[in-house]
């Protein structure tokens, strides 16, 4: 299994006849996606390889049966309405590729899906791949590319990858695949300080999946999406083993890292806290980014000695 996307799953494009659009289109095609159609407002009719464009996303899930997963490529100012309008139109899951998105249009977005019983990934999120099966998004770059980097899972040898990091979200998968660890999903969950499915929600759908074996995580600074994680670790409710590395260990107070919501404020969302916390839930915490893939197979060496 994988979560969140597989070969099976409908995608739709929103904004596909934009150059981004059309790019990746192309490339989640050729990586094996399953995309079934795509709109843009006023641009119906059109095709985008071999893709029926339609004029709103209404018109794609009737054409299609429904619709599972759309992706949205357009700019940040019209990404609540898009965003919102899937959401109405029945799609479970979107995934929101645009940075720059206002924080109070998340917010908004956020409050619709939870009224319709959807999820969201995102805004500023990569996407999400499941080697071997599909990526909606832009994870892996070229779909060539992303098959030589990312193994597909191996019995008893697979990790699930949640990264706050869009870059090191393929960077985690490249590692561990060069370990030889198999990959069942990488899920960039988006650098913003409000965002859709977060650290904890990822987990648990990893922790449902028969074919994920341990959870690697890359981690910031800033918000507390790490501790929360790390409280399901310590209810009971996440026993997977998780293995982590949290960015910013030399940042202070008021620093931001990379990303919006990643910034310290006052004790909150510290490095300290962060490893301290996931490390009493019995985390496998490593210093440095270049430790993660030997500490993942360390902790299938130690289930095998046990």
């Amino acid at each position: 299994m994988a979560i969140l996307i597989d070969e099976t799953k409908k995608v739709m494009i929103q904004g596909i006849t934009g150059r981004e659009g059309r790019a990746r289109t192309k490339l989640m095609r050729e990586f094996g996606t399953n995309v079934v159609g795509g709109c843009t407002p006023g641009k119906g009719g059109q095709d985008v390889e071999g893709i029926h464009v339609h004029d709103t996303v209404a018109e794609v899930v009737e054409a299609n049966g429904g619709v599972d997963v759309s992706v949205v490529f357009v700019p940040a100012r019209l990404v609540k309405s898009a965003a919102i309008e899937a959401i109405e139109a029945g799609v479970k899951l979107i995934m929101l590729v645009p940075d720059r998105v206002p924080l109070w249009d998340a917010m908004g977005i956020a409050e619709v899906a939870a009224d319709h019983g959807a999820e969201f990934i995102g805004p500023n999120t990569l996407g999400v791949i499941s080697p071997g099966r599909a990526v909606p998004g832009m994870i892996g770059g070229r779909a060539e590319s992303a098959r030589q980097w990312f193994n597909e899972p191996i019995p008893g040898r697979t990790v699930g990858v949640i990264s706050r990091s869009g870059g090191m979200s393929s960077s985690c998968g490249y590692y561990l695949s060069r370990a030889g660890l198999g990959i069942s999903t990488i899920c960039h969950v988006g650098g913003d300080s409000v965002l859709g499915l977060t650290f904890p929600e990822v987990a648990l759908k990893f922790q449902d999946d028969p074919e994920t074996d341990a959870i690697v995580l890359f981690g910031e600074i800033g918000g507390s999406m790490e501790e929360r994680l790390a409280d399901l670790m310590a209810a009971g409710r996440i026993t997977k083993p998780v293995v982590a590395y949290i960015g910013g260990k030399a940042a202070r107070e008021g620093t931001r890292f990379s990303h919006a919501g990643a910034i310290i404020e006052g004790d909150r969302g510290t490095h300290a806290g962060k490893v301290r916390a996931l490390t009493q839930a019995g985390a496998v915490v490593v210093d440095g980014f270049g430790d993660l893939p030997e500490a993942a197979l360390g902790v299938f060496e130690n289930a095998a000695r046990s």
